[in-house]
């Protein structure tokens, strides 16, 4: 802290130097002047006299309150949209210094139970060891005693032995020993004296033994007569069985006998007529014969026998038996391995660890996450939840089978040769890009394209002077910077085209970004050279400020002027691109499963999925099973650029194809795999990693909608099906399409797709209210009766910027119009009448404008609002009129207010709606 003066002081502490002097004077410091210099320790001084002076003794702060704010951010919406939400948290903590005499006095009483707590414990050791004597003593006593009773009973029994048995005299003798012993031992030990606690404690632990002892013994008791019990039912089965055997072994003898006479008795009932069997049947009912009598009386034997079985088993007394419960319960906490991915959902968590999703719903609630049970969680919170209900975490990959793949293709080895360069060709709008690739390719593609320029990337392998190239034309317009970034990643050298007579645009910088970003050289193509006001250097000084600076200023870009008209500087630009190639020198594998990049895709009608693929490694052949995004498949035709059929593609080589089931991104990575199945299952992978990462966003969102439509009302939103020719210009689209919009309304994409527009579309439209928008698409013929029937709208577009000027113009017809007001008449009150039907009325004089009947008016006075109304009368002279004009005079009267006087204006506006735009 820098010394200062006592006027400086003062003035940082809001106090006036005279009394600022006089403290300190009072305070013992020789300060006489406001000049004088005060240090730090003279500082203190005063502080502690200022303290001392109001009453606090003590230097430090007995009560101290920390306040902790921490500021956190809440992003909502999307693109022009978004909006961040600033949710602080507060807290407040305060800490309290004891008096210095309490801390003492607490210490005192601990110390104090201490010193009483040690003194308990040693009289119960004591009382413990006297005990353990005492009852030593007891049992060496009654040992004596029992052993002298029974010497006695011996001797007593050897005299009387004729008269009685051996052990019958020497049992009363043991009992009085035996009694004896009891009482010495049920007789009171002498003990020292204790304390009050302690012979509770002691107390407390004799009746529990003794709870337990008799507990014991009685399990004990119950043990022993299960046991007799036992023994007596197995010896009267053991009698039963016996039984039996004997009846069976007296009945067999005459069973054996009258089985050997069953023919002759069968005989004898043959011959019998059966007229005869049957009256006798119906009349008295069948004899029975000797055969079956005796069967009858075996039968009665044993069915007795099974009927005492059964009623003895019946008759059987039942086993008391202790319940015990069954179930034990688990000594440890059982402890799991959760396996986690990059997320996991609730319910697959609350699985994993053997619980009820409702009660990890709410520990995640209890730590601040309102989830749902489908609702995925990161990582980091599932690891926390899991590690804090004290269960095990495993990391898997849930990328572990791609990962292998790309692995396997890797490991195969092939030979190295060198490979053509993929050149990329970016620039702004209208500067010449796809002109400058015709000339070189001698076709005429730009004449095709709709609103003279490119909105697919264009991929061609041209045969150069120089060698072969593979060029990449990329669109100009500022929606397809998606696009264009893509075509750097895959590309070796960037052409970035500049018009001469335009300069540097929005897009050229971006383009530059996007080359640096993927670390790929710059080769500059001033077109348009030949036209009337193209000024090179003026190119040259533009990108020179943003870091691109050529090779004659000292730089490493290399400029060509060129024309795509006339075709000057071609061969300079070739040779250009060929130098870099060889400087980067480019190799890549032959031999090998290829892999590379998707440069588009689409759906044709007749053929299917089309996707246009750039080989960068290995050989493409057809047949292959080829794993490129979500997508799969295997390939079934393949194309150059010229749309002829071939039957392999090797590196830097753009091919067209057929065979995957879906349309993949522009951008995605693709490789040849050997297992279909494998394929399969990565796709899938990918499609449901994609799915749940969507539903979290879309859970999110939702989440930060509704609360910024709370504060500002509901968003309006414009619903729109938009299908489109390839999957590019459809990312490109809803790009541009999410940043359209504020916080007042937004475009929602209902469906979007790739191909023509058919009859579900027209549905889905039809039932969430939404315009059908085909870029590059029409709709087929029951699609345009559908829409026809329930007035579906449908909107076609070949150019980006008119679908996305549309767009916006219908958003900004769906915007809420702005008030404003215009002033169209001023009236000076010159004098004030009473009437008794209106009250007060001024006469007043039209100073500018016109004064209205039916129009607001605010009244002023000395140029501040007082009233705000509107008019009750205006007349002029015994007339009313509609409206005064400048210049004239007329009298008014002003609604339910009285207080005119003379000197205020009336001014008199109205209220227009303008309508707003994005």
């Amino acid at each position: 802290m820098a010394e200062v003066t006592v006027s400086e002081l003062a003035k940082s502490v809001g106090a006036t130097e005279d009394r600022l002097l006089k403290q300190m004077k009072e305070a013992g410091l020789s300060h006489t002047s406001a000049d004088a210099v005060v240090s730090d320790e003279e500082k203190q001084v005063l502080l502690n006299f200022l303290k001392s002076s109001h009453g606090e003794q003590e230097a430090s702060p007995r009560k101290i309150t920390l306040k902790r704010k921490t500021t956190t951010t809440l992003k909502t919406g999307s693109g022009t949209g978004r909006k961040t939400v600033n949710v602080e948290v507060r807290k407040k903590r305060t800490y309290v210094k004891r008096p210095q005499e309490e801390q003492e006095a607490e210490t005192e009483e601990l110390q104090a139970a201490q010193a009483e707590l040690d003194k308990a414990l040693e009289e119960q050791a004591a009382l413990e060891k006297a005990r353990a004597e005492q009852a030593e003593r007891e049992r060496a006593e009654a040992e004596a005693e029992a052993k002298a009773a029974a010497e006695a009973a011996a001797a007593a029994a050897e005299q009387a032995a004729p008269a009685a048995e051996p052990e019958t005299p020497a049992e009363p003798e043991a009992e009085p020993a035996a009694e004896k012993a009891e009482e010495k031992k049920s007789e009171p030990a002498p003990q020292p004296v204790r304390s009050s606690y302690v012979d509770d404690i002691e107390a407390m632990r004799i009746a529990a033994m003794e709870r337990r002892k008799q507990q014991v013994e009685q399990e004990a008791r119950e043990l022993e007569e299960k046991k007799a019990r036992v023994e007596e039912e197995r010896a009267r089965v053991e009698q039963e069985k016996k039984e039996k055997s004997k009846a069976a072994e007296a009945v067999k003898p005459a069973l054996r006998r009258k089985l050997e006479t069953v023919p002759e008795e069968r005989a004898r009932d043959d011959d019998e007529p059966r007229k005869r069997r049957g009256r006798r049947g119906a009349k008295s009912g069948p004899k029975k014969s000797s055969k079956t009598s005796l069967y009858d009386q075996a039968l009665e034997v044993f069915e007795d026998e099974s009927e005492k079985r059964s009623t003895r088993s019946l008759s059987r007394p039942t086993l008391k038996i202790k319940p015990t419960h069954g179930f034990k319960r688990p000594t440890g906490k059982q402890v799991y391995e959760v396996q986690l991915g990059e997320t996991i959902t609730v319910g697959e968590l609350a699985k994993q660890m053997n619980i009820k999703a409702g009660e990890l719903i709410k520990r995640l609630m209890k730590m601040g996450e309102m989830v749902t049970i489908n609702q995925s969680l990161d990582r980091d919170t599932a690891q926390l939840i899991v590690e804090e209900m004290g269960h095990k975490v495993v990391y898997v990959s849930e990328t572990a089978l791609e990962d292998s793949l790309v692995a396997q293709a890797q490991q195969v080895e092939g030979k190295e040769v060198s490979r053509a360069p993929v050149v990329t060709v970016m620039g702004h709008v209208d500067h010449g890009k796809t002109s400058l690739l015709d000339y070189i390719r001698k076709t005429k593609v730009a004449s095709g394209e709709a609103g003279g320029i490119t909105q697919h990337i264009g991929a061609y392998r041209v045969k150069t002077s120089q060698g072969e190239v593979a060029f990449l034309d990329t669109p100009g317009h500022a929606a397809f910077t998606a696009m264009r970034a893509r075509g750097a990643k895959a590309t070796d050298v960037v052409i970035l085209v500049v018009a001469a007579d335009d300069g540097v645009m929005p897009q050229t910088e971006e383009a530059i970004t996007h080359a640096r970003a993927a670390g790929v050289p710059l080769v500059v193509a001033i077109n348009k050279c030949d036209k009337e006001g193209a000024d090179p250097d003026r190119v040259k000084n533009e990108l020179a400020a943003k870091d691109v600076i050529p090779e004659d200023w000292g730089g490493d870009t290399q400029f060509i002027n060129v024309s795509a008209h006339t075709g000057d500087g071609i061969d300079a630009l070739l040779e250009a691109v060929s130098l870099q190639a060889e400087m980067l020198e480019l190799k890549a594998k032959v031999d090998v499963p290829a892999t590379g990049v998707v440069i588009e895709s689409r759906l044709e009608k007749g053929r299917g999925v089309v996707a246009t693929l750039l080989v960068q490694n290995g050989e493409l052949k057809r047949g292959d099973i080829v794993l490129a995004g979500q997508s799969y498949g295997r390939v079934r035709a393949m194309t150059n650029e010229l749309g002829k059929q071939v039957k392999e593609a090797g590196p830097s080589t753009p091919v067209e194809l057929l065979g995957l089931d879906s349309t993949p991104d522009a951008g995605d990575e693709f490789l040849v795999v050997a297992d279909e199945r494998k394929a399969r299952e990565v796709a899938e992978q990918r499609a449901e990693k994609e799915r749940r990462e969507r539903m979290q966003r879309q859970q999110a969102a939702k989440l930060e909608n509704m609360f910024a439509d709370m504060e500002a009302g509901e968003r309006k939103v414009l619903p729109v099906v938009i299908k489109a020719d390839v999957r590019g210009s459809l990312e490109a689209i809803l790009s541009a399409l999410a940043d359209i919009g504020n916080e007042e309304v937004s475009v929602n994409v209902v469906s979007s797709g790739v191909g023509g527009i058919a009859e579900n579309d027209i549905n889905l439209a039809l039932t969430s209210g939404a315009i059908v928008i085909g870029f590059n698409t029409r709709a087929d013929v029951a699609a345009r009766k559908l829409a026809e029937q329930e007035a579906v709208e449908i909107r076609y577009y070949s150019v980006i910027y008119n679908l996305l000027d549309e767009v916006k113009q219908a958003l900004s017809g769906m915007l809420e119009p702005e008030l404003r007001e215009d002033i169209i008449g001023i009236a000076e009150v010159r004098d004030v009448f009473r009437s008794p039907k209106f009250g007060a009325v001024a006469g007043c004089m039209v100073t500018e404008g016109i004064v209205h009947r039916n129009k607001p008016i605010r009244v002023l006075r000395d140029n501040v609002v007082i009233y705000q109304g509107e008019l009750e009368s205006l007349r002029r002279f015994k007339d009313d009129v509609q409206e005064v004009r400048n210049g004239m005079e007329c009298g008014i009267g002003v609604k339910d207010y009285n207080d005119v006087k003379p000197g205020d204006q009336i001014e008199v506006y109205d209220i227009v709606k303008v309508a707003r735009e994005l």
